[in-house]
Formats: structure tokens, C-alpha cells, sequence
């Protein structure tokens, strides 16, 4: 018992020596009045409040158009994700609301079940396989284990259901045995950054922990500049989330694609941590 209480302490002091690292590292700015952020953006033409996917409540800056997509594509998909009311809460799996410290601009529209199993590699990987899956591509959905690295594909679980009730049991059961650490490996790495695409996935690997956000939306100018928008969840499971931009007031919730680091509200990544799906 007293190994037990022990080893929990040493678990929870790392959690939060993570935590007062990210701080100390300048990933989280000072705390802001949420509604007097989105006044902000609101004012600057940047978000519609009424609008109802990320395409239709957020606009591209001055200059700046999305870059053209293809029905089918992954990104065009993303680019219609519903999202839920402006000013809604993210809820976590239990049902409790996360505090809107300066960390989102909306609220994805997609039920998360009711375990804490769905956190930031998993949302990615549900997204993927929610397009995939309305895409008919059953054959494509499948996801690796971090304990073999080899991939668990939808049509075998499904043994012949193909329902979508079947295939959110399948997304719950790789929750449970993928993590960043298998889906980096299974991505492909995106050696220049200005070759970014939407669907691309920032991710790394952790020890213990890690951390994965999407790239949801894409613009670009006449100079050939690249603006993003990404998207998260985090850890306990949570609602998928619109990040803002804490580095840039004017710009968020769009961000700059180049080479410097990236700082996001709860995470810091480098633009070598860029990756792709292969299909």
C-alpha cells in the first residue's frame, strides 16, 4: 500500500511539474475574459457567430482565401465539421464544463461517449475515421496499436456490421490501445511546413506524456503566406475544440505557418512535428 501512495504521488507531481513547465514556457498567456476575446474577434470580421461549421463562422483574414479543395477530400470535411452554439462550453466526458481560459473559440458538435477515452490523438483518429467512414471507405479505417504497431482494421472488428453504432465501438476500442506514440508512427512526416495541408496532424509523443492537434482549415495570400486553424482534444477526454491563437491577438483564431515554434494554449510544438495521413 505504501509503494501504491507513492508511486500515485510521483505520477501526480509529474503531471503537474508538465503542467508548470508548459506555463513557465510561455504557451499560456495571461488569463483573458472569453467574451471579451470573441467581442475581439468578432469586431475584427473574423468569426460569424451565427455560422454553424468552421467554414461558415470563420472568415479568412484581409488578403487571405482557403485554399481550393475537392468534395471528397479530408479537408473539405473538416471544413464542414457542425459545431455547437457560439459561446458553448466544452464538456468533458463526465459531463463537467472546462473553463474557457483563453483556450477556444468553439465547440466541435460530436458526442464523445461517456469514458474518459477520447483525448487529443484519439480525437484526431475520430475525425479520420468519422470521413472515412461517411466516405464509404470502410476498407480504409484502421489504426495501429502502440503495442505491436501493426493496424486493427474496421472491416474485421465489424465482422460484416457495418453500422455506425458497430464502428464507434471499434473507435472506443482503439482509443483504448493507440496513443500518440503509435499514431506518429503511422503518420508520415511533412518535411516543409508551407506544404501544409488541412487534415495535417502537429503531434508528439510523450513520456508519459504527449500531445496531438489538427490542422482543420487552410488560407493563403497572393505572396504565397500560409495562415492555419487547428483543433484539439486534451486530456481528461473532452469535446473537440477551435484553439485561439495566444501569440497573436489580431490574427487568431487563424496562425502563421512557418518555421518558428508553435505555441498553442495548452501545448508547445515544433513545425518538424507536422504529419500527415498516407491515404
Amino acid at each position: 500500500m505504501t509503494f501504491l501512495l507513492l508511486f500515485s504521488c510521483m505520477f501526480l507531481a509529474c503531471a503537474e511539474d508538465k503542467k508548470s513547465a508548459v506555463v513557465a514556457d510561455g504557451n499560456i498567456t495571461a488569463p483573458q475574459d472569453p467574451k471579451n476575446l470573441v467581442e475581439t474577434e468578432t469586431k475584427k470580421g473574423l468569426i460569424n457567430p451565427e455560422g454553424k461549421t468552421i467554414q461558415e463562422r470563420f472568415n479568412t483574414p484581409k488578403n487571405f482565401t482557403r485554399i481550393p479543395l475537392k468534395k471528397k477530400d479530408f479537408g473539405t470535411y473538416l471544413r464542414k465539421l457542425p459545431l455547437k452554439p457560439f459561446n458553448s462550453k466544452v464538456k468533458y466526458y463526465d459531463g463537467r464544463e472546462k473553463y474557457n481560459d483563453n483556450v477556444y473559440v468553439s465547440v466541435v458538435a460530436m458526442e464523445i461517449g461517456t469514458r474518459d477515452l477520447q483525448q487529443c490523438a484519439d480525437a484526431v483518429m475520430r475525425l479520420r475515421g468519422e470521413y472515412l467512414f461517411e466516405q464509404h471507405r470502410l476498407q480504409d479505417i484502421h489504426f495501429n496499436f502502440l503495442s505491436d504497431g501493426k493496424p486493427r482494421y474496421f472491416t474485421k472488428y465489424a465482422k460484416g456490421d457495418h453500422s455506425y453504432k458497430k464502428f464507434r465501438r471499434y473507435m472506443n476500442y482503439i482509443f483504448a490501445y493507440a496513443n500518440t506514440a503509435s499514431l506518429r508512427k503511422e503518420l508520415t512526416k511533412v518535411p516543409n511546413i508551407q506544404d501544409m495541408q488541412v487534415g495535417d496532424v502537429f503531434i508528439q509523443q510523450g513520456n508519459p506524456f504527449g500531445h496531438a492537434v489538427i490542422v482543420v482549415d487552410v488560407a493563403t495570400n497572393e505572396a504565397g503566406e500560409k495562415i492555419f486553424m487547428i483543433a484539439q482534444s486534451y486530456m481528461p477526454a473532452q469535446e473537440t475544440q477551435i484553439l485561439v491563437n495566444p501569440k497573436n491577438e489580431t490574427l487568431s483564431p487563424w496562425y502563421k505557418a512557418n518555421d518558428d515554434t508553435l505555441h498553442t494554449p495548452e501545448w508547445t510544438f515544433e513545425s518538424s512535428d507536422l504529419r500527415r495521413f498516407k491515404n
